[in-house]
């Protein structure tokens, strides 16, 4: 019982720890869009959206829109805000990195209006004067006198003259802010003094925020518009909520689920062992009078009290472990500050009926059995489990298995992830009900090495694990579906990083990528990409930058570049039309497959700055690892932009020129840019899925508690097995065994119970992880080396899990165990 009782406690505490991350996330996300526009009542804005990302970009607005707000009745000031893409560089002169937007803007002097404040030093005054926020300032070993250099993305030479914070945060995210004064902000981030951003408002007293946006719009321009903070957080948290934390709270959701259902297999196996072994007792209260509702009631009781100690247990543990998640987070950089956890009314509706739900129908099935013992089993004795399968499971069971593999390998052939993922589901289901149809012959298999190579503790343990089908089952399958969702999880990032590695090799043969990072507001001036041209050893070279824009109506992310100079250097395995002009518009032939477009089609574009215009698509590609589905020319993209960003450039060198020389002419020509890297094309494309490794590295440690749950059932089934054999163990005693002998047997029953979990668990896996992979297109590819180190840990768990009750077997008294009853 203490073993059920554990089992439940790790399965809701995980549940509740990934529950309370994903409130507190959300509470911390909420806090930051709370704070983003200090404490001002209405914005003005341009009214074209063109990303469904909270800080999505916005166009320009004209400047005197400013003084028509000023004169509304109901505003008690009003501030123009300037903000763009504004690289701050180190002390050294280096970009420094950032997973957030690097931006720029003007200080905002109202501190009602600014939500920074001064930690250090005075507001700018000179156009060349920037406050920079303190995280960056850290980061970039900056203090207040320090001359450093912005790129907007000219570089900018400027003097530090206050430090600044986000609140009681050092900044909003990992978003850097460099702040100039509002004459700099419109010389250097605007690049005119006749366009903002936006105009933030505060309202004078017992005016509304609803009220004075009301008051403001019939002043305003077409193409821009009034709106609420209040309404600016809420469209910011939507977006946020729709996003991200719902994927986010998915995942995490779904390893709560799994370390449950490790634990559910746990206890079904713990109450079905106890009730087998309590059959003559079930029947003796069924000779006295008890009906099988009484029968359930008991063994329901029994499981509602474990229930409830456990899952109480648990959401205080849950806490614990939310605490620690919240640390490993932070450590690989969510770019968000969770100080404080905040647990949710519905964290905890969700986690206390599952924990009591779980427990009690993972222990139905044991007690339905047990309420139907006969009154006659009292009097003799009986079997306590049957030691093989009905025939009514190798069937049902036959049908099921079919039909998953087929579906899953239907959803692989098809490219249907839906159909994937559902099969992949049913063979959870026919993994669960095959069990004890596989588990006695796969114990003899596995079981083999054992007997011939430990002798006679060997072959006892053989059949031992080979006598009880459905418990051996029970105990693997529980180590089955962790090692399983793991195995799945290794080949499918696996398969996504062969995918994309293929892609970006298969695109660009070059040797060298200068890469300025994939950030919409980083990157460099194209103009090193026209200084870089120059260098003797350059044969091509083609810059990429990111954007966002409607296209046909809907929000897209683009690739901005030169089409006629990126065929030079990429193969985007053009399908329609041609790359060869410059102000070709081009997109990918999924997109064009599903919006039936093709070569001569005709496409409206919506820019940020809220024009609109129709253009030629003129070649579509199949190749879009490097590009994604769009394509747009600079020529036409740097007509609504005034900061125009490549964040990388690719590059060919000439015949015979030495890749090492070009690679330091590039880095010391791209120094004045921020010094972008220079790599070679091996180390940009492992870049590109760097990041994976640290998700994977969090995702291995959450499952790890779903197998330590697995862990703890095989050492239950065992502990109770050991205790069920008493007299059988003392026998074995009495005729000669010794007790190195007996823990040799233990071991290796366990050993066997979990390399059949483990290679059930490796095979499901890989099978899924294929299906899944080729569902979205990816090559299949099975990392070795990870999955032979999975197979050894699943092999050296069990015998772990078996220490224990192999040292209570062996320490057992003969006489005592011979006459147990």
């Amino acid at each position: 019982m203490a073993g059920s009782l554990v089992a439940v406690f790790l399965g809701v505490t995980f549940l509740t720890g990934t529950l309370v991350l994903g409130d507190t996330l959300a509470s911390s996300i909420d806090r930051y869009f709370s704070g983003a526009y200090g404490r001002s009542d209405v914005s003005v804005r341009n009214a074209t959206k063109v990303s469904d990302e909270p800080w999505g970009t916005r166009g320009q607005i004209d400047a005197s829109v400013l003084e028509r707000v000023r004169r509304v009745d109901g505003v008690a000031n009003a501030e123009p805000v300037v903000q763009g893409s504004g690289q701050l560089l180190a002390k050294d002169g280096t970009t420094i990195p950032s997973r957030g937007p690097r931006t720029a803007g003007n200080w905002l002097n109202d501190p009602k209006l600014n939500p920074y404040r001064l930690a250090a030093g005075r507001a700018p005054r000179a156009p060349d004067e920037v406050v920079v926020n303190k995280m960056f300032a850290d980061e970039g070993h900056l203090e207040v006198g320090d001359r450093t250099a912005v790129l907007t993305p000219e570089r900018v030479a400027v003097t530090v003259v206050g430090i600044s914070k986000f609140g009681s945060e050092d900044a909003f995210g990992e978003t850097s802010f460099t702040a100039f004064s509002l004459e700099g902000a419109r010389k250097y981030v605007a690049k005119t003094p006749d366009r903002i951003s936006s105009v933030a408002i505060r309202a004078a007293g017992g005016v509304s925020q609803d009220e004075l946006a009301a008051r403001i719009r019939p002043v305003l321009p077409t193409g821009t518009e009034a709106v609420t903070n209040r309404a600016q957080v809420d469209e910011g948290m939507t977006a946020v909520q729709d996003g991200f934390l719902t994927v986010f709270r998915t995942v995490l959701g779904a390893f709560g689920g799994v370390a449950l259902l490790v634990a559910a297999f746990s206890i079904h196996n713990t109450f079905a062992i106890t009730m087998a072994q309590r059959t003559r007792e079930s029947a003796l209260l069924r000779a006295l009078g008890a009906g099988r509702r009484q029968v359930v009631t008991v063994a329901g009781a029994e499981a509602l009290v474990i229930a409830a100690v456990a899952t109480l247990a648990g959401l205080a543990g849950g806490l614990g472990f939310a605490a620690l998640l919240r640390l490993l987070f932070t450590q690989f950089g969510i770019g968000i500050a969770m100080e404080s956890l905040t647990v949710s009314a519905t964290t905890l509706l969700i986690a206390i009926p599952a924990g009591l739900l779980v427990t009690l129908v993972a222990a139905l099935g044991p007690a339905l059995r047990a309420s139907r013992v006969p009154p006659l089993a009292a009097l003799r004795e009986v079997a306590a489990e049957p030691s093989r399968p009905s025939d009514t499971r190798v069937i049902v069971g036959g049908v099921f298995g079919s039909v998953a593999a087929g579906t899953v390998v239907l959803g692989a052939a098809g490219g249907q992830v839906a159909t994937a993922a559902s099969g992949a589901v049913l063979c959870l289901v026919a993994m669960v009900v095959l069990g004890p149809v596989v588990a006695r012959p796969a114990a003899a298999f596995v079981g083999a090495p054992a007997a011939r190579l430990r002798g006679v503790a060997g072959a006892l343990a053989r059949g031992n694990a080979m006598r009880s089908p459905r418990r051996t089952a029970g105990a693997a399958t529980a180590l089955m579906i962790g090692v399983g969702v793991v195995t799945l999880l290794t080949v499918f990032v696996g398969s996504l990083r062969a995918s994309l590695e293929d892609g970006v090799a298969g695109s660009f043969k070059g040797p060298l990528v200068v890469d300025g990072g994939s950030n919409e507001t980083g990157g460099f001036d194209p103009r090193l990409v026209q200084e870089a041209a120059r260098l003797p050893q350059v044969r091509a070279i083609a810059g990429l930058g990111t954007g966002a824009m409607r296209v046909d109506g809907r929000v897209a992310t683009v690739a901005v570049g030169d089409p006629s100079a990126l065929r030079r250097v990429l193969d985007l395995d053009v399908r329609q039309g041609s790359l060869a002009g410059p102000g070709t518009f081009a997109v990918s032939k999924k997109i064009a497959d599903d919006r039936g477009w093709r070569a001569g089609s005709r496409v409206g574009l919506t820019f940020a700055d809220g024009t609109a215009q129709q253009v030629t698509v003129g070649a579509v590609y199949d190749a879009t690892d490097v590009t994604g589905d769009y394509l747009v020319p600079r020529t036409v993209w740097n007509a609504h932009t005034r900061q125009p960003l490549d964040t990388r450039a690719f590059v060919d060198l000439r015949p015979g020129a030495s890749a090492g020389s070009a690679r330091r002419a590039l880095t010391a020509l791209a120094e004045p840019y921020g010094a972008p890297d220079v790599e070679t094309r091996d180390a940009f494309i492992a870049a590109q899925t760097s990041e994976m490794n640290g998700f994977i590295a969090v995702v291995y440690g959450m499952l790890a508690l779903a197998i330590i749950v697995a862990l703890l059932g095989i050492a239950n089934t065992l502990s109770l097995s050991v205790h069920e054999r008493t007299r059988e163990l003392g026998l074995l005693r009495a005729v000669g065994a010794t007790r190195p002998q007996i823990r040799s047997m233990v071991r290796w029953e366990s050993v066997i119970v979990a390399v059949f979990g483990t290679a059930g668990g490796l095979g499901l896996g890989v099978f899924l992880g294929w299906g899944l992979g080729a569902a979205l297109g990816d090559p299949f590819a099975a990392p070795p080396v990870q999955l032979a180190v999975i197979a050894l840990v699943g092999a050296v768990a069990g015998a772990l899990a078996a220490v224990r009750p192999a040292r209570r077997a062996a320490r057992r008294a003969i006489l005592a165990s011979i006459a147990a009853p």
